[in-house]
């Protein structure tokens, strides 16, 4: 019998607004369940830090130059998350489980992602959070990928297909997983699977509403609702997209993608445009499949709605299966931990475009 182990996933997504976490029980392989699940909003310090150094590190020169405000970040960011495992701890004392974790799968807080210079760099440090919580940590989870040829993501499609098969679902169909970059994965008759990111997911359309508004995003798509879709800008902003290389780009990162198109715009005619954009581009890569949906995007109705419209396939939520569709990433890098512990490939040839299987994630064992 595979052993199995509790692992907590903590995943802060590119829209750099807070930690999802997952607490899971699984051998890395075919048995998974969720133990207890969570989201902490970052601290108004740290979502503020993140958005000004976002906006400045645009390349590897930009990381050496911002070094310090970078290194103080990432010890406020694993700070967070050492607060978030102690509290969990607590919680599962309190109602005497008996659980502990085993195993911390902590994906930090990607600042840049730049799969052609072999970087993607997230904010977190794996031997910190070991050394204060005392728990087995599983970081960097992309550095290996990209050193064997890989994109560095994306990296949940192993577990994408776990909880397909645990559904029994029938196949082929798609996951869609609408997070700041929008990526799907394929996972086709003979339950082999593919996978890339599509383009922008809520990058664009929340980045117009934080700097245009006191909101974080657009609730629902309410904002984008209301609006009017300026055609001309549209039409421009995509000829120019498809005429740039990186419309052939298989992992992108979010300075890949850049709003000043709908400058001048009002508030909701830019949200509508944008979340048009948006959905133009992920349209034309999603095939004619049962699509389901996760990520924080899907609550975005009108983006959804207009993607639905583009498509001949089927959309659904991935809570219809009974699956928290706010947490699949967060259970993914649980997983993953596990995996890269046990030491069984995590991202492959068909997802990454890695030369071979090959498993991933820094160890930091606590004795």
């Amino acid at each position: 019998m595979n052993k199995c182990y509790n692992c907590l996933g903590l995943m802060s997504g590119t829209s750099g607004d807070g930690v999802d976490a997952s607490l899971t029980v699984s051998d890395g392989k075919n048995k998974f369940n969720v133990i207890y699940e969570k989201y902490e909003r970052y601290t108004p310090d740290i979502y503020e830090e993140f958005y000004e150094l976002k906006e400045k590190i645009l390349n590897f020169s930009d990381v050496q130059r911002y070094a310090n405000k970078l290194n103080n970040l990432e010890r406020k960011i694993t700070i967070f998350n050492t607060w978030i495992i102690e509290n969990i701890k607590l919680k599962l004392k309190s109602v005497k489980s008996g659980k502990k974790i085993d195993l911390v799968g902590f994906h930090g807080q990607t600042i840049l992602h730049s799969p052609e210079k072999k970087l993607s760099l997230q904010l977190g440090d794996g031997k910190l959070l070991s050394q204060i919580t005392n728990t087995n940590v599983v970081y960097r989870f992309r550095d290996n990928d990209l050193k064997n040829g890989g994109q560095g993501a994306p990296l949940a499609p192993i577990f994408h297909k776990l909880l397909v098969n645990q559904k029994k679902i029938k196949l082929p169909i798609i996951i869609l997983n609408l997070g700041g970059i929008a990526n799907i994965t394929s996972i086709h008759k003979e339950n082999i699977i593919s996978s890339s990111d599509i383009g922008p997911g809520n990058c664009l359309i929340n980045t117009w509403i934080r700097l245009n508004s006191n909101q974080y995003y657009d609730k629902d798509g309410e904002l984008a609702r209301s609006g009017k879709i300026n055609k001309i800008i549209l039409d421009q902003s995509l000829e120019n997209f498809y005429d740039n290389q990186i419309s052939q780009k298989k992992s992108f990162d979010t300075n890949d993608f850049d709003l000043s198109f709908v400058r001048g715009l009002s508030l909701e005619d830019g949200a509508a445009t944008l979340t048009e954009f948006t959905a133009e581009i992920c349209s034309k890569k999603i095939e004619n499949h049962n699509i389901y949906v996760c990520g924080g995007g899907r609550k975005n109705k009108f983006l959804l709605e207009s993607i639905k419209k583009k498509i001949n396939g089927k959309i659904e939520l991935i809570d219809n299966l009974g699956i928290n569709g706010d947490f699949v990433e967060s259970q993914a890098f649980a997983y993953l931990a596990i995996r890269s512990y046990i030491k069984l490939p995590i991202s492959f040839p068909e997802t990454t475009g890695c030369k071979k299987p090959c498993t991933g994630g820094v160890v930091v064992k606590n004795f």
